[in-house]
Formats: C-alpha cells, structure tokens, sequence
C-alpha cells in the first residue's frame, strides 16, 4: 500500500503556498503594466519537507492605457511589444494560473492560497489589480495575507537580497538569467522551501505533532 503524503493544509492553517514573481513597467500596481507572470505550486513529500511543484509564466501584454517606464524596461531587458514575446492578455493568464491553483487546492484539501514572493507585498499588489481590472471573481489568493522570503531569508541567512540569499542557502543563481518572472519565481520557491525545510529539520515543526 502507498503511503498517502501528507497535505499542505496540515502546515500552514489550511493555506497552499504558491510562489508568484511578477515583472511590471514600474511600481504603481494601478497604473503600471504587468509584463510577466510565473507561479510556482509547492508540493510535499512523505516525510513532510517542501519541493517546487508544477511551473506556469507567461508573458503578458500591457493593459490599455498602461504606463511603462523606460528604467523599468532597462532593468529587465524586456521589449513588451516585441512580436516574439507571444504575449497573452492579462485576463487570459491570470485565469489559467487561478484554474491551476484552484485544482491544487482541491487536491491538497486547502481554503486558500497565499502568495509566497520576495518583497511579495509588491506582487500581490499586481496581481489584486489585474484580477480587479478585469473583473476575475473567483481570484484564490487571500487579499492581503502573504509570505515574504526577503524577510525570512533575513531571519534565516542575513540577507534580504535575493541573489545573495540563494547563495547563501547553497542554491546556484545567475545573475544573466535573473529579473525573468519563470527565472525568479523558480529560485524563491526553492529559497521557500529550503527555509521551511531547515526549520522543521530544527525542530520546529514535527510533523507528527501538526497531524495529532
């Protein structure tokens, strides 16, 4: 007989930890474009230590009216009317990251999901307008409760930045290939994870007492 693994739900109060990275054309979530979105979907294994699960980013397409400011396009590098982009519409990306989500929820027995990101008021921001923006209802993040890995990576490493934390916690991270949503959202899942896990390796969150 296979051992079921055991449910997220048990770990963080009925919540799904989904790691977000958004890159956008500035930092006014009403007023700037959002360009790319990833998630990461966690999983647990048998023994209760979190893994990245199911990937999904898309490049997005700038709302009407959006404004871009050219610091942001030359910190990311990102051409957002380039026609090889692919970029989909807002609406379009976020319903399939929630359609995703939403089946995880179902499977892990989870109320919501909580946006796991570093400095993830930022993202959830974003993501909140978006959904608002184009009248999504069935939005599954809770509206203002998130988990930050700047400020666990600072409780755990010493270090806010992302970069330096990865290195920190011996996670490979190159800086060429940062400031990609998939890229980010890849490297703090695996931070969120590695700070979770070596947690509970201290002790601090038997499994077999969460499930008692």
């Amino acid at each position: 007989m296979i051992e079921q693994c055991p449910l997220i739900s048990n770990r963080f109060r009925g919540f799904l930890p989904v790691i977000i990275d958004v890159e956008t054309g500035g930092f006014n979530a009403k007023t700037d474009a959002l360009l790319e979105v990833a998630a990461v979907i966690v999983k647990m294994n048998e023994q209760g230590y979190l893994q990245p699960g199911k990937e999904i980013s898309f490049q997005v397409a700038p709302f009407l009216g959006a404004n871009i400011e050219l610091s942001a396009l030359e910190f990311t590098g990102i051409e957002p009317f380039a026609p090889e982009r692919k970029a989909v519409a807002e609406a379009d990306c976020l319903k399939e990251i929630f359609k995703a989500i939403r089946q995880e929820l179902k499977y892990q027995e989870c109320t919501r999901a909580v946006l796991v990101g570093h400095n993830a008021t930022f993202d959830l921001s974003f993501i909140n307008e978006a959904t608002a923006r184009n009248g999504i209802k069935r939005n599954p993040f809770h509206p203002f409760s998130c988990f930050d890995t700047a400020t666990l990576a600072g409780l755990a490493f010493g270090h806010t930045v992302l970069a330096k934390a990865c290195q920190l916690a011996g996670i490979e991270f190159s800086n060429q290939s940062a400031h990609s949503a998939a890229y980010d959202a890849r490297k703090t899942a695996e931070l969120f994870c590695c700070i979770v896990n070596q947690w509970k390796q201290l002790g601090g969150w038997p499994l077999s007492s969460a499930n008692d």
